[in-house]
């Protein structure tokens, strides 16, 4: 397989936006208010994590196959869960800080097991990545597409998934933390699908199955409904609901095939570099913006810009400030060597 795959750039830069962009509504319409515009917005924005898990299959399939090194899970953790306990420790004890000023009641004890052990923040992704992992070495060691190859795998997973979301939204569990949402139950139909592509790469288009799905119709008949859906203020929006399952395959399909043989600019490839970084840390770089906005009151299109220009800036100078040296590089997210 080539060694490039101008693909991915394009869906690691779409996936690095889309969470940016998804949290950023969140705050507006936390803080300033809820429209049907903003809930239109952030339907393809909801695509962003599930895009990284993606991601993650489909380059170590193509990159070992079967013939997976044996340090790979020890690079992973180290590069995984280490980012992970400390963005959960920065997040975990702003929060507590910012509860305890505020003169409210809150155990130190259980709140960071909230974050920590529950993976009650925005890194619970991490958590996910590294079963999955775990899951890819064990699919390749010990040969299990023998059982269940990558195409009943994908069908089977989809409806696992589904189901999944379907029974949390339908029950209104809601486990503490983020424990639910970290189980692999709920997307496995990711690890499945990034298999059969990899299986079929490059040359996708002679797969007749992938001929037929990747038809943008399938794609534009699963917006149609859930655009309908939404009209009538019937959907929830997170990556974790049933709709996204369909929505997600259909626009990979898709994407893998409109975006075979496009050169990804510079900007794209720049956007790569830093997608770990601006994903652990823009979170923080907005809560800098709100600390400001709650001293002075500013208009809504003066706080947008800010969160955009601020967010974005704010995790990219991180980034490339703790990645001069490794160590701390690895504690708060390595970048990414794009040529």
């Amino acid at each position: 397989m080539k060694g490039r795959i101008e693909e991915i750039y394009w869906l690691r830069f779409y996936g690095c936006l889309a969470v940016f962009l998804f949290h950023l509504i969140l705050r507006i319409e936390d803080n300033y208010l809820s429209h049907l515009t903003l809930d239109l917005a952030r339907i393809p924005l909801v695509l962003g994590t599930p895009i990284f898990i993606f991601i993650s299959i489909f380059l170590f399939s193509a990159r070992y196959g079967d013939a997976v090194p044996h340090h790979f899970l020890a690079n992973r953790f180290k590069y995984v869960m280490v980012p992970y306990l400390v963005y959960g420790l920065i997040y975990s004890l702003a929060e507590y800080v910012r509860v305890k000023a505020n003169g409210d009641s809150l155990g130190f004890a259980g709140h960071m097991t909230e974050y920590l052990v529950f993976a009650g923040w925005h890194g619970y992704f991490l958590i996910i990545a590294m079963q999955f992992y775990v899951l890819f070495w064990l699919y390749n060691r010990f040969r299990l597409w023998h059982w269940l190859s990558s195409g009943p795998g994908l069908v089977i997973g989809a409806l696992i998934s589904m189901g999944y979301w379907g029974y949390f939204r339908w029950q209104g569990l809601e486990p503490p933390g983020y424990l639910h949402w970290i189980a692999p139950i709920g997307w496995i139909y990711l690890f499945f699908l990034a298999v059969l592509l990899v299986s079929a790469y490059p040359n996708l288009m002679k797969r007749r199955w992938f001929r037929c799905f990747a038809n943008p119709a399938w794609l534009l008949a699963t917006v149609a409904g859930i655009v309908l859906f939404t009209l009538r203020g019937e959907l929830e929006y997170s990556s974790k609901e049933t709709w996204v399952v369909p929505l997600f395959i259909f626009s990979a399909l898709w994407a893998m095939n409109w975006l075979a043989d496009r050169p990804a600019p510079r900007l794209v490839k720049q956007v790569n570099e830093y997608s770990f970084g601006i994903y652990l840390a823009h979170p923080l770089f907005f809560s800098v913006v709100d600390f400001v906005t709650w001293q002075v009151k500013v208009p809504l299109w003066l706080y947008a810009s800010a969160l955009a220009a601020v967010g974005m800036g704010g995790s990219v100078m991180l980034n490339r400030i703790v990645n001069r040296s490794h160590w701390s590089g690895l504690m708060f997210g390595k970048r990414l060597h794009v040529p």
